[in-house]
């Protein structure tokens, strides 16, 4: 395994790293959650993620019940929970979303409670709430820290403006900025790495940990010919996602791109992570998987990694047409 530095932090985290959207108490249950964290810790993953929003709550009951299981050193992985959707869905009352510092801080306790740990390493604001003062979210996200209930405090889908904003609003108060954000980072989705986000990491040296590195799964070739009854676009309440995932043209790009995983003699989701890797403003490329076959396949990315050259780079860049104009200054 290979271990980043978060942006100037001084926490480290797997390159490679287990979430639970959509796979936790969605699509396997206890028994196979415990065997792929099980794998994941093995091959030397230490970051987990997770969200209050993720399957209303369940997701993080279930990791929780893995991790009270384990005989793991709590010093030896990092967790984190994301605030902002709440968990009751429709359900949700004034204050139970968003990120006022009641929501923030009831969020707050009750992840801590599902995934029955004394802190968590990394809390997100999983969007911006543009009716909460941006100081208040700084001030609430600090007391956290300061009470010891969380370690570093971090963004998720924040535009660059959003971020630099808490940061002056923390240096105002002499506080400390978000010091990680959580972007959506693909070969069809690129301009926010690439090139919104570059006076963050040049200037202020935030972290990132991205999700969706395979396009929720177009970049593994397995929606080239329809979409298969056991993947996640076919899930009932994900039809947005595949509206949003799948179209003729993107496929035909996939298409193209499996004959340069095959010339590297690898399979077409290990080099679209592998691709991810190669950013050195990625700390950590968020994984999700069902199956234990899946998750040693996409664990092989880092075997992968080195042959990522600036040449098979824009052997990629060509194919996929996707790269985004990146201004000189």
């Amino acid at each position: 395994m290979i271990y980043r530095r978060m942006g100037r932090s001084g926490l480290q985290l797997s390159a490679l790293s287990l979430g639970s959207w959509v796979t936790f108490a969605k699509q396997i249950d206890d028994t196979h959650s415990d065997r792929l964290m099980s794998l994941a810790y093995e091959a030397g993953v230490n970051f987990f993620d997770n969200a209050e929003v993720y399957s209303r709550g369940e997701s993080e009951l279930m990791m929780g019940r893995v991790l009270k299981s384990k005989s793991w050193e709590r010093s030896s992985y990092i967790v984190s929970s994301k605030a902002f959707f709440g968990w009751r869905g429709k359900e949700n009352k004034p204050n139970q979303m968003g990120l006022s510092r009641k929501h923030l801080t009831e969020a707050c306790h009750e992840a801590l409670e599902r995934l029955q740990l004394e802190y968590l390493d990394l809390y997100y604001c999983h969007r911006p709430d543009k009716n909460v003062p941006i100081e208040e979210v700084v001030r609430t996200m600090n007391t956290l820290i300061q009470q010891g209930k969380i370690l570093y405090w971090g963004t998720s889908e924040w535009s660059a403006a959003e971020i630099m904003e808490a940061h002056m609003a923390a240096r105002q108060l002499g506080l400390e900025g978000p010091a990680v954000e959580q972007p959506e980072y693909n070969l069809f989705r690129r301009q926010k790495m690439e090139v919104d986000y570059l006076p963050i990491f040049r200037n202020i040296g935030m972290g990132t940990t991205i999700w969706s590195p395979l396009a929720s799964g177009l970049l593994t070739g397995k929606y080239n010919d329809g979409i298969p009854e056991d993947s996640r676009l076919a899930l009932e309440g994900f039809e947005w996602l595949k509206d949003k995932t799948l179209s003729d043209e993107k496929i035909g790009r996939v298409r193209a791109l499996q004959q340069i995983a095959e010339k590297l003699d690898t399979s077409l989701a290990t080099l679209s992570i592998a691709w991810c890797l190669s950013n050195p403003n990625v700390t950590s490329v968020i994984l999700g998987a069902t199956k234990e076959s899946q998750l040693a396949e996409n664990l092989k990315a880092l075997d992968v990694f080195p042959k990522i050259t600036a040449e098979v780079r824009a052997e990629i860049d060509a194919v996929m047409g996707t790269a985004p104009m990146v201004p000189e200054h």
